[in-house]
């Protein structure tokens, strides 16, 4: 069994305090509900589980340290409006469903970052989805122009110094800004979500599952103990084939992103713009997404690979950091000399048809993945909801999910990964007037 490897270059953990993580499981123990992925949609889960069954034992299983996965690896946008990754328009298509789930996950993270004092940076700041070229204007922007007027949604268009002028630099051509995305640090978002768990939930960090049995009711096999169940909830993401479930259907993509060392008062001055803002590209694949922090740093998300084995090298990371500072320097020519400080990667998993993997995958067991990279709201609201599915809650909300589909089969290794390749490449070459 593939387990997580994650490494200590995540940027985002290593700019704020350090948290002290919860101890690993080191007993056998019997409880009413298992929820193994302490990402945002266990963390969701497992809260939700805990409101819906208060008299319920509820044990949530993270193989590292929460905010060390994928879940605090993101660029931090909690996006509500309907959104593009790659080429894909598929979202637009059912943009009021994504959004009621968007806007519902929005709320309840703000909630909890209210009710507990998360400190997390967060701030309703908007985002910009911008494009370099005409083709990505005509083919991105202005569908998802028409989407936006469509329902009514405020958003304004921006072009050439318009936008410019907001973001102080002038890599891209076009622009629409829409006011209703969250910009935070998703490490301390996690790290705050975690340490407020309700107190029927036990959390145990450092507890990788490297077994299960379902012949004699649920049975989780750990290094340190097992852990018997009624009922269990998969929220690992990228890592469900290795629970037999979905195995020819996740798509494992290594997104590489740094985080410059802070600007001084001076190059501040230099840059201009917002002194926040987030910027999505036309297309993920072939641009890069950018982000100015509140502490005043940058970051530069772009190139993404095929990741089979859910891990990249360090070499892989140390050539992405080269490429980022490339890209970087091309982009703000009036910040010569701001290097980068961290470079990380996050495991993200996609399908074929951008649909995700919900619902009760065998009796007694239910999953919530593969969140098709916009995991910060995605993953939240399928937690919520397969929480409430295997709770027997009618939430209205279970029909948006239901809408999207589930996560279409691909061919079989070596087949998948030929093709995969292939389609990144082709992604690459088809989009590369927006590099």
């Amino acid at each position: 069994m593939l387990l997580p490897r994650n490494d200590s270059t995540n940027g985002w953990s290593r700019i704020i305090a350090p948290r002290t993580p919860n101890a690993s499981l080191k007993q056998d123990i019997t409880v009413d509900w298992a929820v193994v992925g302490g990402g945002l949609a266990g963390l969701a889960a497992a809260r939700r589980l805990a409101e819906n069954r208060p008299d319920d034992s509820i044990a949530l299983l993270e193989a590292d340290r929460v905010g060390e996965g994928a879940q605090g690896r993101n660029s931090g946008f909690a996006i509500d409006a309907p959104h593009n990754v790659g080429s894909s328009m598929a979202e637009l298509a059912a943009a009021h469903s994504h959004l009621r789930l968007a806007r519902k996950a929005i709320a309840y993270l703000q909630e909890q970052v209210s009710r507990h004092g998360i400190d997390c940076d967060w701030e309703v700041a908007g985002k910009f989805h911008a494009a370099v070229s005409r083709e990505g204007i005509d083919t991105v922007l202005k569908p998802t122009l028409k989407t936006l007027e469509s329902m009514n949604e405020p958003h304004e268009w921006l072009e050439g110094k318009a936008l410019h002028d907001r973001l102080g630099f002038t890599h891209f051509a076009a622009g629409i800004y829409t006011p209703g995305t969250v910009l935070l640090n998703p490490a301390a978002l996690c790290h705050g979500l975690a340490d407020s768990l309700p107190g029927n939930v036990s959390l145990y960090e450092g507890t990788p599952v490297t077994g299960m049995s379902q012949d004699q009711g649920i049975v989780l096999q750990t290094p340190g103990g097992t852990v018997r169940a009624r009922k269990l909830i998969l929220t690992v993401n990228g890592w469900i084939p290795q629970f037999g479930y979905f195995r020819n259907h996740t798509i494992p993509l290594a997104a590489h992103a740094s985080l410059t060392r802070q600007l001084t008062d001076e190059e501040q001055e230099r840059l201009g713009g917002l002194k926040t803002w987030g910027l999505t590209p036309a297309n993920a694949f072939v641009d890069i997404t950018m982000r100015r922090t509140p502490d005043q740093r940058i970051l530069i998300r772009q190139n993404m690979a095929y990741a089979p084995t859910l891990s990249m090298s360090d070499a892989s990371r140390a050539s992405a950091r080269k490429e980022h500072q490339l890209l970087f320097d091309e982009r703000f020519p009036m910040l010569k000399g701001v290097t980068m400080e961290h470079t990380w990667t996050g495991i993200i998993c996609v399908s074929r048809n951008s649909a995700p993997g919900f619902g009760e995958m065998a009796p007694n067991v239910y999953s919530a993945v593969i969140h098709n990279g916009v995991g910060l709201t995605k993953a939240t609201i399928g937690g919520l909801l397969i929480a409430d599915k295997a709770c027997g809650v009618d939430n209205p909300l279970l029909a948006d999910i239901d809408i999207q589909g589930q996560a279409s089969a691909l061919p079989p290794s070596p087949f998948r990964d030929v093709g995969v390749r292939a389609r990144l490449k082709w992604e690459l070459w088809r989009h590369r007037a927006e590099a």
